[in-house]
């Protein structure tokens, strides 16, 4: 913890600063309008700590700038002062302030000397991957107190994500500028997006086989669905796969608010349910006068000593996850009664446990796959693509996808939406020698 009276006022002229301002600016993110998912994490900040304010500030040469703030209505930047902000980002660790009034540097602070008159002050910096601290996430209150290690590392990971946000928008922007510069035609720049709004890679998960897909039906139209799979600090892991209303530009920004949420709001409380809950009310606040709404399964899965994974999914309004057993049978995954998200006033998430075994694995998909149309203009439905993965049964997550793909491949004109796909396998045990695996 850090004791009050040992921070440094900040200096421009320090070694570095015209660096870490070029920073600032390599990522244009001064003076842009409020985003959903920097409020929310701001919200999420407070929440955890238990604070009545939290801010996302990005510190300029001569000023402290507020992505988000959270209970500090009408503030969107304060002059660069000594003892809080201008202060952490002088800092690769945590930094805290107990008493402002009694810390010679925060003390002449405009948030200290005047409204709200704050005197207790954490923060975690938010450092780019070249190690220049761009601002902090902040949480602030009107009363001395002190911050737990636990709270201190929420707002280290909040800091993390603020960054990558950051890292992904550039990314978006620079591609985004290279082919306009480049003249390529829209085709190539949709493809381009829509690689934005999903992960790069899923991380390697110890004991579980993992792979996704996505299946656009236009090469010149950005898609509204969605997956990811990412660790919790327990040892778990989370994933989620869902689908937004709308296509285009409006869907994208939708796409990107939701997944961002659902990381974000994973770190907060895991619980399947609690998390959908908090998109909801995400999505309810940002979208008030325009209503937006998507369906998503969230799942929470956890290591079993025999090699098992103990799975946690819930879902709302989205089609249910299906368990393709080691046998070849497959199982529906039900979260009966989970409602649309960001749309209904008091909407209802279900809540399913399921295991999976050595050989077993879980396929989530969106709509596009079972509204898609057979040769004989029926739709495939989920009896269909049951009956259709019981024919021809897929070792790991790999060939599931692989099949999965041969079939819409032969449906053809028959695909009228995109489909994504998030598919989750456990590793047969090794046979024993000279006897066959297990089918």
């Amino acid at each position: 913890m850090t004791d009050s009276g040992r921070h440094l006022g900040p200096d421009p002229a320090l070694p570095g600063e015209r660096e870490r301002l070029a920073a600032v600016r390599r990522y244009r993110i001064l003076d842009t309008p409020p985003d959903g998912a920097f409020d929310t994490i701001a919200s999420l900040a407070a929440r955890s700590c238990g604070t009545p304010m939290a801010t996302v500030g990005i510190v300029d040469r001569d000023r402290v700038w507020f992505k988000a703030v959270h209970g500090l209505p009408g503030v969107s930047q304060i002059a660069r002062g000594p003892g809080l902000c201008a202060s952490a980002i002088l800092r690769d660790t945590p930094y805290v302030v107990t008493d402002a009034l009694t810390d010679p540097a925060a003390a002449a602070n405009p948030l200290v000397r005047g409204e709200p008159g704050v005197r207790f002050y954490a923060a975690a910096p938010i450092t780019t991957a070249d190690g220049h601290c761009l601002g902090t996430v902040s949480v602030l209150d009107t009363r001395p107190r002190d911050a737990t290690e636990e709270q201190l590392g929420i707002l280290g990971d909040l800091a993390a994500l603020v960054a990558q946000e950051l890292e992904r928008r550039l990314s978006s922007i620079c591609t985004i500028t290279a082919e306009r510069t480049m003249r390529a035609g829209a085709e190539r720049l949709v493809r381009t997006l829509q690689r934005t709004l999903l992960p790069p890679a899923l991380p390697e998960v110890p004991g579980l086989d993992a792979a996704a897909a996505y299946h656009p039906v236009s090469q010149d139209e950005v898609g509204g669905d969605f997956y990811d799979l990412f660790p919790l600090d327990d040892g778990r892991w989370a994933f989620f796969l869902g689908d937004v209303c709308g296509k285009g530009a409006e869907a994208a920004a939708l796409t990107s608010l939701t997944r961002y949420t659902l990381r974000s709001a994973a770190i907060y409380d895991p619980d399947p349910c609690a998390v959908l809950g908090n998109l909801d009310a995400v999505l309810k606040g940002e979208y008030q006068s325009d209503p937006r709404f998507c369906t998503a399964l969230f799942g929470v899965m956890a290591p079993e000593p025999d090699g098992s994974f103990a799975v946690t999914l819930a879902g709302g309004g989205h089609p249910p996850a299906l368990a393709v057993r080691a046998d070849g049978t497959v199982d529906t995954v039900p979260t009966p009664g989970g409602q649309l998200i960001g749309i209904l006033p008091e909407p209802r998430f279900a809540q399913a446990d399921v295991r999976l075994a050595p050989g077993d694995a879980l396929l989530l998909y969106t709509d596009g796959l079972t509204e898609a149309r057979t040769p004989d203009g029926a739709m495939l439905g989920d009896e269909g693509l049951t009956a259709h993965l019981t024919s021809k049964p897929s070792d790991g997550a790999d060939n599931l996808l692989a099949n999965i793909h041969k079939l819409l491949t032969e449906l053809g004109a028959g695909v009228g939406d995109d489909t994504a796909l998030l598919a989750l396998s456990v590793p047969r045990r090794p046979a024993a020698s000279g006897q066959e695996p297990p089918r």
